[in-house]
């Protein structure tokens, strides 16, 4: 066993218990102890994928009992990328907290690390009921970063949060013991065999599982029907946790190409695929909606909520179609438009700072350093919008050029092109209210000096410079280093769609 699996799970969760009883100290042993902790993770991170790139699968077994009695952790090409990925948003989204915004609350860095515990753990464990007690430790530690700061409209849309997780939480219980039931398993693997063996009598309650499942996953994700809640509760929650927020969505992503994958994949027999275009369906309704909501928006934040719905419609549009080439296409954009998202947070919360906490798109009082805020907005719009030469423009290239010579193929290369249109509309409109645009009774009183709107916006801080920084090289390096990256989404797809070979790892013995 590699230790290096358990790694993204134990530091975090060890330098959370640790800042927890350190939560009266100086802010800067807080800081300074969280940054430490996260860096190693990201180096961890970047080990683990090593590891992992030539198709290795790692199997750590907890207490080394086997892995069909105990707990186990994977670490195969897809979940080492994703493990990256978390790595990916968690420093910057840190290193722009401590502009001050995580000394509003005692447990900010404690909080911080217990989320990375949850979103690392949901991608690496190889239990089925761990899957679940993960999601748990999502839901407490972003529900208490959510409430961070204390804002009354924070409260409101936490306790909604909460609540509809609770609910969901309940039918995850529903489908984990129906699975249980029927096959007396609940490791992954263990689990892809045993439904494979069940008698047709017995297909219908696994069906119902699937679908319990998937209604469970589907929110987390935001899918919609069932992703109404995150534009509103995104949009009050700080900017460093909204950053932070966005690899969330793609845990319940995760999850769906993962169990449906393994579970009711070829060797499922009747029970191949069932779920698959229910998602394409759920996806293209996603896409369509977040991108007429950002049409819509009124506030930044509620812009970039949707814009968050659409790419999880378009990368769940090319997962769905369940080839090499989509699902390959689809993880490159996921990584793409998670970094772009969580970037685009950041610039918001610089935005929103030079206009005294107002993200209405409305016209507003001059910006100081108009031109920097300027650039780095375009900068990431034109990476969210897809234009050509960033990532997100490469995205969506491999997804359209992905897409099979069929009715349904050409309909979602139609349905991309149009809704990334209409997104490009969308954003310029932000923009073009944001920087081009003055308030008539602003722009007639008397001019304000450069040095008065500095003092009165307040400077932007080292810390968020690196931050924004940081996700830019990224994006830069996602697009610079696109061939290579997309390679590495193609092993990632194959092997991925191959569950004998994750079986066979687990159990160390073919399907």
């Amino acid at each position: 066993m590699n230790d290096l699996v358990i790694l993204p799970i134990i530091l975090p969760l060890a330098t959370g218990i640790l800042l927890v009883f350190l939560a009266g100290s100086p802010q800067w042993l807080q800081r300074g102890l969280a940054l430490l902790a996260t860096l190693t993770l990201a180096a961890g991170s970047l080990l683990l994928l090593e590891l992992t790139a030539e198709g290795q699968i790692t199997v750590y077994n907890l207490s080394n009992w086997p892995a069909r009695f105990g707990i186990i952790l994977v670490a195969d090409r897809l979940s080492s990328l994703m493990v990256l990925l978390v790595s990916a948003i968690a420093l910057p989204a840190l290193l722009f907290a401590m502009d001050g915004s995580d000394s509003r609350g005692r447990y900010f860095h404690a909080l911080f690390q217990f989320q990375l515990v949850g979103v690392n753990g949901a991608f690496l464990t190889g239990d089925l009921f761990n899957l679940f007690v993960f999601f748990e430790v999502l839901l407490i530690s972003s529900y208490s970063l959510l409430l961070h700061g204390g804002k009354s409209e924070r409260v409101r849309m936490g306790i909604r949060f909460v609540f509809l997780n609770l609910i969901g939480s309940g039918i995850f219980l529903m489908g984990i013991t129906t699975l249980y039931g029927l096959t007396g398993s609940l490791n992954m693997a263990d689990l892809a065999t045993q439904i494979a063996r069940l008698p047709a009598q017995d297909q219908f309650l696994a069906r119902a599982a699937g679908l319990v499942l998937f209604i469970v996953f589907a929110l987390k994700a935001a899918l919609l029907p069932l992703g109404f809640w995150l534009p509103h509760t995104y949009g009050v929650a700080s900017t460093a946790v909204a950053s932070l927020f966005a690899i969330m969505t793609k845990v319940g992503v995760y999850a769906i190409l993962r169990i449906f994958t393994l579970f009711f994949g070829p060797a499922s027999g009747a029970l191949s695929g069932y779920i698959w275009p229910v998602v394409t369906a759920l996806a293209a309704l996603t896409l369509i909606l977040g991108t007429l909501g950002a049409l819509g928006s009124r506030r930044l934040r509620g812009l970039q909520g949707q814009l968050l719905l659409a790419s999880v419609g378009t990368m769940l549009l090319a997962l769905s179609i369940h080839t090499l080439e989509t699902v390959a296409a689809g993880l490159y954009y996921m990584v793409h438009s998670t970094i772009a998202v969580a970037a685009f947070y950041l610039v918001s919360g610089l935005l929103s700072a030079a206009r005294s906490e107002d993200d209405q798109l409305t016209p507003g009082k001059p910006l100081p350093r108009w031109g920097l805020l300027g650039f780095l907005t375009a900068i990431v719009a034109m990476t969210v919008a897809g234009l050509p030469p960033l990532s997100g423009f490469l995205g969506k290239l491999l997804l359209l050029s992905a897409m099979p010579d069929t009715f349904a193929g050409y309909g979602i290369w139609t349905l991309v092109l149009v809704c990334a249109l209409l997104i490009l509309v969308a954003l310029s409109r932000a923009i073009s209210i944001l920087f081009w645009k003055m308030h008539p009774a602003q722009s007639a009183g008397p001019e304000i000096s450069n040095e008065e709107m500095l003092r009165t916006a307040g400077a932007i801080k080292p810390v968020q410079w690196l931050a924004i920084g940081l996700h830019l090289l990224f994006i830069l390096s996602l697009s610079v280093g696109a061939d290579r990256a997309y390679q590495l989404t193609v092993a990632t797809a194959a092997q991925t769609l191959e569950p004998a070979i994750y079986i066979k790892s687990v159990l160390g013995a073919a399907p």
